[in-house]
């Protein structure tokens, strides 16, 4: 429990108040309460259908934030590059981000000033984001921190099923799924609530397979562990495959009825033999035909992906690859049948869907598609010719910032890329070379303290709108208390400048105008939410999109009949195992991967300034199996120096023999000289421009920790 400076209109003259809210943190979006009695707030279980009244650490302590000491309550400048920060009046703030994007665009063009969005963002947010960067400024250059989640499966599930949603099924079917396979999914870990589901599936008689370098929790956990070298997730995939065609356990009839392509997936999958698998992979023979044939047998079955196998620079194959999988054994579009990707970021699904996207228009509609950009002008009351096109990808953008025809101006809603960004270092220096940043955000985040503007935002609590979970299921965030006076919500922010710019657009404050506009303008598309309302959300705990106008249910399960591809069939694509783009060698010989702790969310900026959250996890570490640990004369808590050719990490030493000896693994949720993403390979996927954070060539050595 936590006291409250203030509650403007909610005094202790009043009674306790309890509000009906989500959890700020990840795509489960468990249901909970927040009562505020007098000066304090505490969480309280809900009994909603994706949680079941269970949560797990961060969400027991998402309050302790609301009245943090460090806390921004005024928009903060900075005179000059070379001049601290210090309290501005929103006045003044407003004035000199005008001021500057008007002087970038005048000399450098309208897609000289950018927009970064977060994947923590509501869907009114996002959908605003969107809007004002293509109408007020008139830009290209939006996207946002999604891009390094769950880029790779979007645009696989796009190419081979029609439609990207992260779990076309609810998670109730996860308990009748007879065989699971979770790959690069820590889920124990990261979002525990929905280990019930699992353990139901077990205590149910089912099998679970992890495919993961590391023995986590959730492996730990399995029936199967599959110990795989990073990078080598297609290869798995294709083996799998090999052993279902040779064990005839494939679905001929699904596969005639329902695909296109099979035939040249098969030939590549035949040159998948198990002992080449195992060789690549690192994964026993046995163990991958005890996989294969719990798969194979299974009457129902999941195939479930998360950032693992996706944040790679071959993520879109890897993700087609256990598509391939699923299609092949038919296992799709009946209950506890599927293939699926496990969301990271609480609003993730909804951020790529309605415009945070530098490539996607709302309703996940293609900026460069005709029909999708006459119906979006249209309901902007824009021309045509005025929307622009695609701009340039997450990583792309924020590389280029401050570069000759790359971004002078960036405004950062909702997002840390100075932690989050892969090569981080050079990143933060291209962030430190723009004319001007803004960044808004609750706290002073490492890419607020280089920003030359930032303005003080309002926290979950304090606002409403609504997110889209894990399972495309769109649910309300309720405002429980008033804001601390001078913070303002990211709508009157993006409402206020677009006033200033005299734009002819509607950007209105409220969360639930906006929202009659994103319904109307998802209207006809894949993500459509024209039949969602505010009251319906409520009354039906979530509703599971597409649910156009007149649909009183939504859709909770996909692909029962068809998929929504030009011939209603899904398709297999051909996936051959591409080597690493970075090889250990002589000078790099080990393995890095990056992760997720239980403790931290993302960059940390809200979770390292909780103290119960802080005191489980105060700082960064690295994962190493004691015998290479020997070999180095590294011991426990010991400081050991990662170095690849990117930078330079100093952290501790965990010894231990969950990871494999050529393997080693850092969280990626600290800052400073502890940055994961310090060392992490810009390497783009072509497809879904996802950065290689997952596997890139290290050297480990003993060092002195200051």
């Amino acid at each position: 429990m936590l006291t409250l400076p203030t509650l403007g209109a909610q005094t202790a003259a009043h009674a306790a108040s309890t509000t009906a809210t989500h959890c700020p943190y990840c795509s489960l979006q468990c249901g909970m309460n927040v009562v505020v009695a007098g000066d304090q707030a505490h969480v309280e279980t809900r009994d909603f259908p994706t949680n079941k009244g269970g949560l797990c650490q961060k969400g027991w302590t998402s309050t302790d934030l609301l009245s943090h000491p460090e806390r921004l309550t005024s928009p903060l400048m900075r005179a000059a590059k070379d001049q601290p920060l210090r309290p501005v009046t929103w006045d003044q703030a407003l004035e000199r981000i005008l001021k500057s994007i008007a002087d970038a665009q005048q000399n450098h063009g309208r897609n000289s000033v950018g927009v970064f969005g977060g994947g923590g963002l509501t869907n009114e947010k996002a959908y605003i984001l969107g809007k004002f960067a293509r109408v007020a400024l008139k830009t290209s250059e939006i996207d946002y921190n999604g891009r390094f989640c769950m880029a790779s499966s979007a645009v696989a599930n796009v190419k081979a099923l029609g439609l990207d949603r992260g779990l076309p099924f609810p998670l109730s079917d996860i308990p009748g799924a007879k065989t699971i396979l979770l790959v690069g999914s820590n889920v124990a870990e990261t979002m525990p609530p929905v280990m019930q589901y699992f353990d139901l599936q077990r205590k149910n008689g089912g099998c679970l397979i992890v495919a993961d370098p590391r023995r986590t929790p959730t492996a730990a956990a399995a029936s199967i562990h599959l110990q795989l070298t990073p990078g080598t997730d297609s290869a798995l995939a294709n083996g799998l495959l090999y052993l279902a065609i040779h064990n005839k356990d494939l679905d001929e009839k699904f596969i005639a009825a329902r695909t296109s392509g099979f035939e040249r997936a098969r030939k590549v999958a035949e040159s998948y033999w198990p002992d080449r698998v195992e060789r690549i992979t690192g994964v026993p023979e046995k163990l991958l035909r005890m996989a294969a044939r719990e798969l194979g047998t299974a009457a129902t079955a999941l195939i479930l992906t998360a950032r693992g196998p996706e944040q790679q620079s071959q993520g879109v194959e890897n993700a087609l690859a256990f598509i391939n999988l699923t299609l092949a054994l038919g296992k799709i579009g009946k209950p506890s049948c599927g293939f699926g990707t496990i969301t990271g970021q609480g609003n993730g699904q909804g951020g790529r869907e309605h415009g945070l996207k530098s490539d996607q228009l709302p309703g996940y509609r293609k900026i460069d598609n005709a029909d999708h950009r006459r119906h979006i002008a249209d309901i902007w009351n824009i021309a045509v010719d005025d929307l622009p096109g695609t701009g340039k990808s997450a990583y792309e953008m924020l590389s280029q910032c401050g570069m000759p025809n790359g971004l002078r101006a960036l405004l950062v809603f909702g997002s840390n890329p100075v932690n989050s960004a892969p090569r981080a270092s050079f990143v933060q220096d291209r962030l430190r070379a723009l004319d001007l940043l803004v960044v808004a955000d609750m706290f002073l985040s490492e890419t607020a303290a280089i920003a030359d503007v930032v303005l003080p935002t309002t926290q979950w609590a304090e606002e409403e709108g609504t997110m889209t979970n894990v399972e495309g299921r769109i649910i309300l965030r309720r405002r429980a208390l008033d804001p601390p006076a001078g913070v303002r919500t990211d709508l009157e922010i993006v409402s206020a400048l677009a006033k200033g710019l005299k734009s002819a657009g509607n950007f209105p404050s409220q969360a639930s105008e906006v929202f009659e506009e994103l319904r109307r303008a998802s209207a006809g598309g894949i993500s459509d939410y024209s039949g969602v309302t505010y009251e319906k959300i409520t009354s039906e705990n979530g509703v599971f999109w597409p649910c156009p106008a007149g649909n009183t249910t939504g859709t909770p399960r996909l692909f029962a009949e068809n998929f929504p591809t030009a011939d209603g069939r899904a398709r297999f694509h051909p996936v051959e195992f591409r080597q690493f783009s970075e090889q250990p060698d002589s000078e790099y010989p080990l393995f890095l991967t990056t992760g997720r702790v239980m403790a931290q969310y993302q960059s940390g900026t809200q979770t390292r300034r909780v103290k119960k959250l802080n005191d489980a996890v105060p700082e960064a570490f690295v994962e190493i199996h004691p015998a290479m640990a020997a070999t180095m004369k590294i011991g426990e808590g010991e400081g050991v120096a990662l170095t690849t050719r990117r930078g330079t990490l100093t952290a501790k030493a965990v010894l231990t023999q969950t990871i494999r000896m050529d393997t080693v693994f850092v969280p990626f949720h600290f800052a400073g000289e502890s940055r994961a993403n310090l060392l992490t390979n810009p390497k783009l996927d072509p497809f879904s421009r996802m950065p290689d954070f997952k596997v890139c060539a290290v050297r480990v050595e003993k060092a002195p920790i200051c």
